[in-house]
């Protein structure tokens, strides 16, 4: 591809500054529940000691003031917008910790995620924040709860298909449920199956509970839903231009084939030493297809996707996380919320589109979310086959004001000089 009558965006400054939409306008910013600077200030000694064992220091710059809104009382509804790699996670579980009631032996807060993946991510997180007391917590996926067994523990995690599922076999008792929340909300209610399901979980709830949806994007109209969902929620949120992470360094190379696509894919793995990426096509298909090709010229990679057994999905992604494999292939499956410190490259073989084939900007911008998090730098590829995916790449530069800086693969020695120089 060539640069014909171009000129790339010019690229914003960045300042990282927290926006709070309070409904209740009495609310007093001097209050110490307002903003807090440390963990000791919410009040809670027993979570502290998990807090710490996590690297959990001091609260991030979302989390200063979404906790205290979060455990105030009485609860309020929330709704949460805030970049990969700032805290949600920690934030979600803390509010589900904080909740409880530990006389009750029973399910009181429901975490629904779009994936199992990202639901065995965070009951990861809720039992090792929780490990120096007494809380019980539990996943619900495609693969639990057989043979009629029964879901007691205080805090639910899992799928809105397979929660709604045990909730209507009675397997899961919800009369004490007082926190429901929605990860990567705005996925959850913008497709018609994840957002049907999750509706009747919430009806299905018998208590009028706390709700709690976050996400690094709302679409407009996602979030006007949203806020009919979780009514009169406090809002957070960073600007929309600061979702773009300042720490991701965003590339290009040209190729002139599907074949010479490949090749560049694979002379970027004989040329670098990556400590993990992620690579996102667009279909299982090409994900198998890559991974078997890249096996046969000798290296570690794993493929991942929807068709996949959850027992395959599962070892697939601990295998990743333990360093068995460098290289994961991937659909959307892992585009929301996976959190593998490691990765340090994210290269869309295909960029994301949508179902009349226009670019899928939140797809794209959770995708490269899964490089440069919590502050360290990491680098995005799109490679470049064709006239469309080029129109495509410039669509993305407009959208998100970023300059996508082309890599040239003319000259491999060159190549190699100026990966070294960002990764």
């Amino acid at each position: 591809m060539s640069v014909v009558d171009y000129e790339p965006p010019v690229e914003k400054t960045e300042e990282f500054i927290v926006q709070v939409k309070l409904t209740d306008l009495q609310a007093d910013p001097n209050s110490p529940l307002y903003s807090a600077k440390t963990f000791e200030q919410l009040g809670f000694p027993e979570l502290l000691k998990g807090l710490y064992t996590m690297k959990f220091t001091k609260p991030s710059k979302i989390q200063e003031r979404a906790f205290p809104l979060l455990i105030s009382d009485p609860p309020k509804n929330m709704i949460g917008q805030s970049q990969s790699g700032t805290g949600k996670t920690a934030t979600i579980v803390l509010t589900m910790l904080t909740r409880l009631n530990l006389s009750i032996k029973a399910p009181q807060a429901i975490c629904l995620t779009p994936t199992r993946e990202l639901a065995r991510q965070i009951i990861d997180v809720v039992q090792e924040m929780s490990k120096f007391t007494d809380i019980t917590s539990e996943l619900v996926v495609k693969d639990t709860l057989h043979n009629g067994k029964h879901a007691r523990s205080q805090i639910i995690v899992g799928t809105p298909g397979r929660v709604s599922d045990v909730i209507k076999r009675k397997q899961l008792p919800v009369n004490d449920v007082k926190v429901f929340v929605l990860d990567e909300a705005d996925n959850m209610l913008d497709r018609d199956c994840l957002g049907d399901q999750s509706i009747r979980i919430r009806n299905m709830l018998t208590k009028d509970p706390q709700i709690v949806l976050f996400s690094a994007t709302f679409p407009e109209h996602v979030r006007t839903f949203s806020a009919r969902f979780a009514s009169g929620a406090n809002e957070i949120s960073l600007k929309r231009e600061e979702l773009s992470v300042n720490s991701i360094k965003q590339l290009y190379m040209d190729c002139n084939s599907e074949e010479h696509k490949f090749e560049t894919l694979c002379n970027i793995y004989d040329l670098l030493t990556i400590s993990q990426s992620i690579i996102f096509c667009k279909r299982r298909g090409s994900a198998d297809k890559i991974s078997q090709r890249m096996k046969s010229q000798g290296h570690l990679v794993g493929s991942l996707h929807g068709m996949m057994s959850p027992e395959e999905r599962d070892k697939l992604m601990d295998d990743f996380r333990r360093g068995i494999f460098k290289v994961l292939i991937s659909t959307n499956v892992v585009s929301r919320g996976i959190d593998v410190s490691l990765v340090s490259l994210v290269i869309n073989y295909d960029l994301p589109l949508d179902v009349l084939d226009q670019v899928d900007f939140e797809a794209y911008l959770h995708r490269i979310g899964r490089t440069g998090r919590f502050g360290r730098t990491g680098v995005s590829i799109i490679l470049v086959e064709s006239k469309s995916t080029w129109q495509q790449m410039q669509q993305i530069e407009r959208h998100f004001c970023r300059k996508i800086v082309r890599v040239p693969t003319e000259d491999w020695q060159q190549v190699e000089k100026a990966f070294k120089g960002i990764i």
